[in-house]
C-alpha cells in the first residue's frame, strides 16, 4: 500500500524466538513511521477501491480492510494486556 518492498514472512512472525528486546523495540518503532507515512499519503479515493490481495476469499474496499487491521490489531492489544497482567500478578 506505501510500496515499501515490505514483504511478509508469516512463519517467521510466528517462529522467532528470543528477539532481542532492542531489537523489537526498533522494529515496532519503524512500523509506526512507515504506518503513519503510508496512512498520511493515502488518498481518499483508494479508500473505495478493490483492495489488490484477496485476504479473505473475496472482494473487500481498501476502506473495509484497513478498518479489519484496526479491529485485528485491537483484539492482539488486549491478548497483550491479558498477558502483562498475568506477568504482573505472579
Amino acid at each position: 500500500m506505501g510500496n515499501t518492498g515490505y514483504v511478509r514472512n508469516r512463519e517467521a512472525e510466528f517462529s522467532r524466538k528470543n528477539v532481542p528486546i532492542r531489537e523489537l523495540v526498533a522494529e515496532i518503532e519503524l512500523t509506526i513511521k512507515v504506518v503513519q507515512k503510508t496512512l498520511s499519503e493515502l488518498k481518499e479515493d483508494v479508500l473505495q477501491k478493490k483492495y489488490p490481495i484477496d485476504v479473505f476469499g473475496y472482494e473487500v474496499t481498501t476502506e473495509f480492510f484497513l478498518t479489519h487491521l484496526t479491529t485485528h490489531l485491537t483484539y492482539h492489544l488486549g491478548q497483550i494486556n491479558y498477558h502483562r497482567r498475568l506477568i504482573e500478578n505472579s
